[in-house]
């Protein structure tokens, strides 16, 4: 037996479990959910697919917990047309005009830079 805890060891009881979060000051709900999507600082993502998402309340904090099957993805994504563009502004290759498009990540960026 956990102290204090009256026999919340082993096979936690949901609704015991509830009460003992309650007392602490937390709450917990779960978010339906179908994906989630984290943008980080570097343009990439990482997306989870068929996520279980929990928010946990405590003491006005909030916080997530999330679980799934997760993967990462490019955040920029280079069309061809981007590329034309590039291309017939600035007369470069088409190597070059994508290179440049991966570097600013921004049409008028890689024109200024290329002209």
């Amino acid at each position: 037996m956990l102290g204090g805890l009256g026999g919340l060891g082993g096979g936690l009881n949901p609704k015991k479990m509830q009460a003992v979060m309650k007392q602490l000051g937390m709450s917990q709900e779960d978010i339906d959910a179908f994906r989630v999507i984290i943008e980080k600082n570097d343009g990439k993502k990482i997306v989870i697919e068929n996520p279980s998402v929990a928010k946990i309340s405590m003491q006005g904090q909030e916080s997530f917990q999330i679980s799934g099957d997760a993967h990462e993805e490019s955040g920029f994504e280079i069309s061809d047309d981007d590329i034309k563009t590039v291309m017939e502004k600035t007369g470069a290759t088409r190597e070059k005009a994508r290179k440049t498009l991966e570097e600013t990540r921004d049409i008028a960026d890689a024109i200024l830079k290329l002209s």
